[in-house]
């Protein structure tokens, strides 16, 4: 999926998970097109402890940005140590590589052009144009005209595969059913006694492995636009449907997505492309079909850059790429359905 934004000036932000806050709200209509750029979003790694204090990185945070080599390629990132992450530790030998894709500096309608050259003059930490350039996390810092990732370094500059400088916004719909029997009737699990939750996965044809389907916000777009979309695309396969299948698909997914809905995470992610201009941002969204009579219009197609699709059975036996494990246990926690056969873990949450 395609690629976006940046910002200008002068707090560094103190990043909290906003995980727990369920917002309730309408999506609008889009109409699917017909071809796009598009960019994997499975690359998406959730830290509980994603901002780095003024005495460096917990252990287990901030881990992803600082993996080599580079996605797609053999670029070798500077060594940052935990202690070191935070940008309020002093370090006058920090020596980060310099790296962006060809890819990028191709200058794909995604992407925006280097600093350096004249006529780009991003306006950071606002809405710029019809490029979203502001953090779901609240202000970051510019330092020599470059965006700073908020949560601290990552041993390399640049923006990698990233087209925007400073937060690159995507979007994660969670699109849930009850498990039922024959006869229609919710299945409860033995252990729990919990009713078992559903939820569409796709296998990502790059990496391999079960993710939530998602991607992209594209320039001007709103989130619900892109959550409706990017499902189309790779669950349903619509980039390959007729005019009239398109059109009978659209308004399927219409009634789907203007439904009530909870945001289960809207913020920075600790992504393996993040570098220390430019980083992701997600919205996970969990659109439900209570009674399981919407999805039983459509039928599961993997397309776009999804390999395979299915309904799978939401537990903590779920093996999902990095984050999307812990967005799918919090729509288990909201809804009231089984994760756990430890009742010890049910109610710990995260």
């Amino acid at each position: 999926m395609a690629e976006r934004i940046l910002g200008k000036t002068v707090a560094t932000v103190s990043l909290s998970l906003a995980l727990a806050s369920v917002t309730v709200k309408s999506s609008g209509c889009c109409s699917i097109p017909a071809c796009r750029n598009t960019f994997s979003s499975c690359g998406f790694h959730l830290s509980s402890n994603i901002m780095s204090s003024s005495n460096g990185a917990k252990e287990n945070s901030h881990k992803a940005a600082r993996t080599s080599p580079y996605p797609g390629s053999k670029v070798q990132r500077s060594q940052v140590p935990n202690e070191k992450v935070g940008w309020f530790v002093e370090w006058q030998d920090y020596n980060p590589v310099e790296y962006t894709a060809v890819s990028v500096l191709a200058g794909p309608r995604w992407a925006d052009p280097q600093i350096s050259e004249s006529n780009f003059s991003p306006k950071f930490n606002e809405k710029d144009g019809h490029v979203e350039r502001k953090s779901r996390n609240g202000l970051y810092e510019i330092e020599n005209g470059r965006p700073r990732n908020p949560a601290g370094r990552t041993g390399l500059v640049g923006r990698g595969l990233l087209g925007r400088w400073g937060p690159n916004h995507a979007a994660d719909p969670i699109i849930t059913r009850w498990k039922r029997d024959t006869s229609g009737n919710k299945i409860t699990h033995p252990v729990s006694g919990k009713n078992i939750l559903q939820f569409v996965a796709i296998k990502r044809k790059d990496c391999g492995e079960w993710a939530i389907p998602g991607g992209m916000v594209d320039p001007g777009e709103k989130i619900g636009a892109t959550l409706k979309r990017e499902f189309g695309e790779e669950a349903l396969n619509s980039l390959q449907k007729s005019s009239a299948e398109k059109r009978e698909l659209e308004e399927q997914l219409h009634k789907l997505f203007s439904q009530e809905h909870l945001v289960i995470y809207k913020g920075y992610v600790d992504d393996p492309r993040n570098t220390d201009n430019a980083w992701m941002e997600t919205e996970a969204v969990n659109y439900h079909d209570e009674t399981g009579e919407i999805m039983d219009n459509l039928t599961l197609e993997a397309g776009d850059d999804a390999g395979k699709v299915k309904w799978v059975d939401i537990s903590d036996q779920l093996q999902l790429y990095a984050s999307h494990s812990q967005f799918i246990k919090l729509v288990a926690e909201k809804r009231d359905a089984h994760w756990s056969e430890d009742s010890e873990t049910e109610c710990r949450g995260l």
